[in-house]
């Protein structure tokens, strides 16, 4: 059968929700074409629908191995590898001459996004700011490119970025955000006639619309209206919370589980120490807890590097399970706990993030939601030393609850479910400490 006539079909076949069919015809294709990135990279995605983690990023590190000249694609594939774990192979993709050679704005837009998820922050600005002489320019393209600005500690820019990204695209809710939290507003300077008009505008019941009112709320505090400030950021949450709906059933069914599977005993079976180096430290906590005060006074040390949140150990505990998804944990990962390797996941987590620490024998991973994790991390990492971080109930709830996370801790945005929620994770962090003492250190 013809090349186009198998790609053709391929794509109708998914088109239908016929996943296994169109795999036959994109391995049949791949037969003729073993150089076809973009079969390789249908056939990835195909293989991640039908929940087949290991086969996708099998193909799309082989898409990884052929590409073309091609900036647009460089990017996609980056974006996968990246997505599904595979952090080795995608700052390997990074590299491709044919990024240096691009002239095509919109690609090295995405390119640099691969950089920021990267945490490498000089490189992501680099190519924004190539993209930007070429004359790439959008309200969005202004905003990561404030952000990046801000990573880079060049501030005064990022703020003039911010403010054009607004003039560009009035009602970009998370810039108006940004702008507010800069500096703290006063009666002379601030931005709430802007904020009030935008508010007007804007499409209600959005995320921008829950970020103007986040920023509302941001002002008003530093002008000292708590009264109007509360109700701002009320509404904020309400917007949010509606958006994105906390399912507390799924979490309490999570949360039990991980107590009932892992036991003293489970947890003592540990994976055996190749004693490689560099080692990590991990630093984890609820959110807004002081795990990046933490993470940066380790920094300090002249033997630690602090590269930022890595999502490397959730995303290899989901390789090493066969398990695709974009959470943390479900409860397909839970079914195979007894199934994993513990010893790979430790070599592949090793394997994927000890080239953040540089010439450095420790490295910092900062993902606070790795509490729910702990017990499989010291049983896949037992070297590596475990900080939790604890701060008063009332403090880290209220900074919950005064945060934008997006679609990302959904019980933050309700006062109800964040309550809720704090106190599964203390019975959570007692478990982890009565399972395995002396294995955590609280500070």
């Amino acid at each position: 059968m013809h090349t186009q006539r198998l790609w053709l079909r391929a794509q109708q076949h998914i088109a239908d929700g016929r996943l296994d069919a169109a795999a036959s015809n994109l391995q049949s294709l791949l037969e003729r074409e073993p150089r076809n990135a973009q079969a390789r990279m249908l056939l990835s995605s195909v293989a991640l629908g039908r929940g087949q983690l290991r086969q996708g990023c099998a193909e799309a590190i082989a898409a990884a191995q052929t590409l073309p000249d091609d900036a647009e694609m460089i990017a996609t594939v980056a974006m996968c590898l990246f997505r599904v774990g595979e952090t080795v192979a995608t700052r390997q993709c990074m590299q491709h001459p044919a990024i240096a050679r691009t002239r095509d704005g919109a690609a090295l837009a995405r390119l640099a996004h691969v950089w920021q998820m990267l945490g490498e922050h000089a490189s992501a600005l680099a190519l924004m700011d190539r993209a930007k002489a070429l004359g790439f320019d959008n309200p969005e393209f202004r905003y990561f490119r404030a952000l990046q600005l801000q990573f880079n500690g060049r501030l005064h820019e990022a703020e003039r970025e911010i403010e054009d990204c607004l003039r560009l695209g009035p009602t970009h809710g998370r810039a108006s955000l940004t702008l507010a939290r800069l500096h703290r507003q006063s009666a002379q300077h601030h931005h709430l006639d802007y904020i009030a008009r935008q508010l007007s505008r804007v499409e209600s019941g959005s995320e921008d619309h829950a970020a103007f009112e986040f920023a509302h709320y941001k002002e008003l505090e530093d002008l000292g209206r708590f009264d109007e400030a509360w109700s701002a950021l009320l509404r904020g949450n309400a917007v949010m919370a509606a958006r994105n709906p906390h399912d507390a059933a799924l979490e309490q069914r999570l949360f039990a589980r991980l107590r009932q599977h892992c036991t003293p005993a489970f947890l003592a079976e540990l994976a055996s120490d190749n004693g490689t180096t560099p080692q990590p430290i991990f630093v984890l906590g609820l959110p807004r807890s002081g795990t990046t005060l933490l993470e940066r006074l380790l920094g300090k040390h002249a033997a630690i590097a602090a590269p930022g949140e890595l999502p490397d150990f959730p995303r290899q505990l989901r390789w090493c399970a066969d398990v695709h998804g974009a959470s943390l944990l479900d409860e397909r990962v839970l079914d195979r706990l007894d199934v994993i390797d513990y010893a790979q996941l430790g070599q592949r987590y090793l394997a994927q993030t000890q080239w953040h620490a540089g010439a450095q024998p420790r490295y910092v991973d900062k993902l606070p939601s790795n509490y729910m994790l702990a017990g499989l991390i010291h049983k896949a990492l037992p070297r590596a030393p475990i900080l939790h971080l604890v701060r008063a109930p009332l403090d880290v709830c209220f900074s919950n609850f005064r945060a934008l996370f997006g679609d990302a801790h959904n019980y933050s945005y309700s006062l109800d479910d964040m309550a809720v929620h704090y106190r599964r994770y203390r019975a959570l962090m007692a478990h982890w400490h009565a399972a395995m003492p002396g294995v955590i250190l609280d500070v």
